[in-house]
């Protein structure tokens, strides 16, 4: 239990800085849209969790177990230069004289960069299907977690659970908090990457 209480908040962090981004973009999310994101991010996790418990039986657990680990800290370190790129592009958007045009970037790669790039109609509102495309795309991480998880006696069904209350308390939380967290200069999505790298290193 404790080990899908620890992989639910990791994984909710996302959505907590992308509720706080959102927040101080003025941009609301409304009930069915944050049940919407909460839903699919902790479904994900929690298909990926049972899919990679199948894998588990079909390769050896040494293996496996030594591939899982390796996937879960190079998923911390990418996490953590996802966080450092994301600092420089605030940086250099904030500079007068430099600006950061993604217009052709798919929808996925801006959703991932920036999650305020969810308002796809400016409307100041994230919408069912716009929630969903942000959810996907912050899911990303947790498919890729959850994969390398199966070595770890963790019961899906209860890391489903775990994270879609951690998600819910993340996207009231960062709701409440968004002005004061999304005013910083650096991204703090590095913090998912390291206790990624923990778990790992205390998992294997």
């Amino acid at each position: 239990m404790l080990k899908e209480i620890f992989l639910a908040f990791i994984v909710s962090i996302d959505t907590f800085l992308a509720a706080a981004a959102c927040c101080n973009s003025g941009i609301k999310i409304p009930i069915l849209s944050a049940a919407v994101i909460d839903f699919i991010c902790a479904a994900v996790l929690g298909i990926s969790i049972a899919f990679s418990q199948l894998l588990c039986s079909i390769v050896p657990l040494g293996i496996f177990r030594l591939c899982g680990a390796a996937v879960l800290i190079t998923l911390g370190a990418l996490t953590i230069a996802k966080s450092l790129v994301r600092s420089l592009i605030r940086r250099i958007s904030d500079r007068g004289e430099l600006s950061v045009k993604m217009g052709g970037s798919p929808l996925i790669l801006k959703l991932y960069l920036d999650d305020t790039a969810a308002d796809a109609d400016h409307s100041k509102l994230i919408s069912a299907g716009e929630a969903a495309a942000l959810a996907l795309a912050s899911s990303l991480d947790s498919a890729a977690t959850g994969i390398s998880c199966g070595y770890g006696d963790i019961s899906p069904f209860t890391a489903f659970s775990a994270a879609f209350v951690c998600g819910a308390a993340a996207l009231s939380l960062g709701s409440f908090t968004g002005r004061k967290i999304s005013s910083l200069r650096h991204d703090l999505s590095w913090a998912g990457g390291l206790l990624l790298i923990i778990f790992a290193v205390f998992s294997a």
